[in-house]
């Protein structure tokens, strides 16, 4: 596993994006801190076209600012939001 609870890491943004992505829009180019490590599963960008042979990835579940990922939202400003993403999607800050 590359990261480890506690790094803050950023979610990329230019990958690619046709048919099956289980990384949400709205954290794509949003830093977000490291929670927990899940485990080791199978790509399922690649699970949902049938290929069961690939590598499995890291998931991570990676814990966002409210305010970082709305900015005009200020009814919360302490909530959190916790995203489960796979290692592929992400890079190291390098401002951590």
């Amino acid at each position: 596993m590359r990261f480890r609870v506690g790094d803050i890491v950023r979610v990329a943004r230019h990958r690619e994006t046709r048919g099956h992505v289980r990384t949400p829009r709205y954290v794509r180019g949003k830093v977000g801190v490291v929670e927990r490590a899940c485990g080791s599963f199978r790509n399922p960008e690649e699970l949902a076209y049938g290929r069961y042979d690939g590598a499995a990835f890291p998931l991570y579940r990676i814990r966002f600012a409210h305010q970082d990922l709305w900015p005009d939202e200020r009814e919360m400003p302490l909530d959190t939001v916790d995203v489960e993403i796979y290692e592929p999607w992400l890079e190291p800050e390098p401002s951590a």
